[in-house]
This record gives C-alpha cells, sequence and structure tokens, in this order.
C-alpha cells in the first residue's frame, strides 16, 4: 500500500489511513516490518486537524486517532504519550458532550438513534476505547450508567435502544426497531458491559443489565435446521405479534449475523458466570460455521460482513470457548481468508470492508498469540 494524500477520510478507521495504521503497527509490534512505516501511516492520519466535534466517534476524528496512538504502545511509549494525552483530553470532552445530550434525550422521552449508542460513532464505542487504555476515567462510568438506562423501557414499552430511523434505506422499518447487532444494536452494548464487568468497572444495575440483554435475545432466538439464529432486528409489528417475520438466518456476520450476537452472548455468559448461556452460545456459534449454506454467503473479505470478520470472532471466541466445537472451524475459515487474499479481485482497502481487515486476519491466523495493538477491541470481541 501507498500511503494517502491528506484527505477527510484520513481520520477514518472504518475506510482511512486511521485504519490501515493499525496492519502495521500490528506487524511492527510483530516484528514483521520496522516501525517507520506504521509512523508513515500514522502521519498520513494525523496530516489534517484532528476533529472532535459532535459527530466523532471511535470510527473517525479524535476517538479513531486516540485509538491508534494507544494501540501502538509499550513498544512506543515516549514516542506517542504527549500526542495521545492531549487527544485523550479532547475525547473526554466529546464523551462529555455526546453523555449530556443522550441523557437529555432519554430525559424528554424521544427515541435514540445509532449516533447516540453505538459502536461506529456512539457512546458504546467511546467507552470501548476508554475501558481498553485509560480504565478509570472520570467519564466512563457515567457512560456506562447511561447504556444501563438504555435496557429500560421506555415510557410506550418499547426497548430503551428503540431508534425511530431505519436501519438501512433498503430497508424501511416504520415505526422503529430494535436492532440486535454489534455494530449499531444491543449486542455491541452487551458485549461493552459484558467486557467492563470481566475488566471489574461496573456501575450500580449492570449485572442486571447484562442478564435482561441476554433474556430479551433469548425471546427472539429462533431455532432453523442448522441451529439457533437471531434476526438483524425487530420491528414494531414483530414486537407486537412476538413473531419474527425473517424467513432464516442472515450472512453469518460479525455486524449482524450469528457470529457477532453470538460472541456478545459468550462474553456476557462469563461475566456472569453462566456456564449453561455461555454452553449454548458457543453451539449456536459453532453451527452457523458447520452450515455450507450459511459460509456461502460470506462473498466479501472484510470485518464487516466478510470472511475476515468471522474468522477474527471466531478466533476470539475459540480462546474463551469451553468446549472445542468452536476451534475445529479455524483452519477452514484460515483458507477461506487465504484464498480471498489470493483472488486479486478489487476491493476497498479499507479497515471494515476492505483489505486491511483482510490481512489483519491473516496475520492473527499464523500467530498463536492475541494481537499485540488489540486492534481488534475496535469490533468489540476482545
Amino acid at each position: 500500500m501507498t500511503a494517502p494524500a491528506a484527505d477527510t477520510l484520513a481520520q477514518s478507521l472504518a475506510k482511512g489511513a486511521a485504519g490501515m495504521a493499525l496492519l502495521h503497527i500490528e506487524r511492527a509490534h510483530a516484528r514483521a516490518q520496522p516501525w517507520q512505516t506504521a509512523h508513515t501511516w500514522i502521519k498520513a492520519a494525523t496530516s489534517t486537524p484532528i476533529i472532535a466535534a459532535g459527530h466523532a466517534g471511535l470510527y473517525y476524528g479524535a476517538p479513531a486517532i486516540s485509538f491508534i496512538l494507544h494501540a501502538t504502545q509499550p513498544a512506543q511509549t515516549g514516542r506517542y504519550r504527549s500526542a495521545a494525552a492531549g487527544i485523550d483530553a479532547h475525547v473526554t470532552r466529546l464523551a462529555e458532550h455526546r453523555l449530556a445530550h443522550a441523557s437529555a434525550r432519554a430525559d424528554r422521552g424521544e427515541a435514540a438513534s445509532f449516533a447516540e449508542y453505538d459502536l461506529f460513532y456512539g457512546l458504546t464505542g467511546i467507552a470501548a476505547l476508554l475501558l481498553r487504555y485509560t480504565p478509570e476515567p472520570d467519564i466512563l462510568r457515567p457512560i456506562l450508567r447511561h447504556l444501563v438506562r438504555l435496557t429500560h423501557p421506555t415510557r410506550d414499552g418499547l426497548p430503551g435502544w428503540w431508534v425511530g430511523q431505519d436501519p438501512d434505506p433498503r430497508s424501511p422499518t416504520p415505526g422503529g426497531h430494535a436492532n440486535l447487532g454489534m455494530a449499531h444494536g444491543i449486542t455491541g452494548v452487551l458485549a461493552l458491559l459484558a467486557s467492563a464487568l470481566r475488566a471489574g468497572v461496573s456501575v450500580e444495575g449492570q449485572a442486571d443489565a447484562v442478564q435482561y440483554i441476554c433474556d430479551w435475545l433469548d425471546q427472539w432466538e429462533q431455532q432453523g435446521e442448522s441451529g439457533p439464529w437471531w434476526p438483524q432486528w425487530i420491528t414494531r409489528p414483530e414486537l407486537d405479534t412476538g413473531r419474527v417475520r425473517q424467513p432464516g438466518p442472515g450472512r453469518p456476520s460479525w455486524c449482524y449475523g450469528t457470529i457477532g450476537i453470538a460472541r456478545a452472548q459468550q462474553l456476557a455468559a462469563i461475566a456472569l458466570g453462566d456456564t449453561t448461556r455461555q454452553l449454548h452460545a458457543e453451539h449456536a456459534l459453532a453451527a452457523c460455521l458447520a452450515d455450507p449454506a450459511q459460509l456461502g454467503r460470506l462473498t466479501e473479505p472484510g470485518l464487516c460482513h466478510g470472511v475476515a470478520g468471522v474468522y477474527q470472532t471466531t478466533w476470539r471466541a475459540a480462546r474463551d470457548a469451553l468446549t472445542p466445537s468452536i476451534i475445529a472451524h479455524l483452519p477452514a475459515l484460515a483458507l477461506l481468508l487465504r484464498q480471498h487474499a489470493a483472488t486479486g479481485r478489487e476491493h476497498d482497502d479499507g479497515l471494515l470492508t476492505g483489505t486491511t481487515g483482510l490481512a489483519l486476519a491473516l496475520h492473527t491466523s499464523t500467530h498463536p498469540a492475541p494481537p499485540h495493538s488489540g486492534w481488534d477491541t475496535c469490533l468489540l470481541i476482545a
């Protein structure tokens, strides 16, 4: 890859130099390439004024830059310590601003939005950054309290994370929906709350909130020929009737599919000490991987909804698994990674949907230890 010129996407983890820097940081940690290459990409990511406006989040702006600078540690402690500290102060102010708006919205009884709480741009993503690198900042616990509040039903009896917007312009949901995905939905919140519990960072009601989300997912779990699966979202008619319209499991992706939802429940079960739930989550994940029809829908290379995300999520789940059923699928998934890498098809080169994410998953497949940089924290699977 050639380092890009400065542009508006430079600070994007999803598509820009910030995300691409993570690959070179991880390779430098593993001594597979010199640190100077990583420095070049970090410079490209910070070539424009760092954005700390209201639309910034883990995948864009100051939080994204903070994430990559912290990912260089401890190998580059001195080089980026001062820069990271300065940016972290902006992240804290951004989090305070976003939390104040979210709390005011909830007090008014209005519906939430993805941008308020999701992983990409919302409070869940900011909390994931704070939990990973600064586990005791004053703002982290207030964010956790707000995410706990999201599990409380609204005045209308809807789930607290109910949003009025459509999940996709091609998928209208009149009346809003409750999203189940890791990227924009309640399983992202679940994974964050569970990870915080495992790290010893908690607030009042957090364990109860984790249990509530798990119980809610149980309510919407479907049984297919290949095993359990969950819908991508629940609409108002589905909520009213208790019946799901989605005919069967979708693509087995990290962002919306059984893979990501099962990993979030595995993390929750570990945090709660619930071995029964953990075994069930691991069975769901393994059963999905054993279904050729579901795996056949993996036509893209990336982390979001491609084979790289499935591999990385499965690799993380296998390390925590109580049974060998998940790890047994890793060789076949690694082969899929290599096949995608060898096709030479035109894809974007970003982290989330492109070849950078694929390269990072391939790196994981050839190294026995977890990523030194902790790059997959941005997926809430680690």
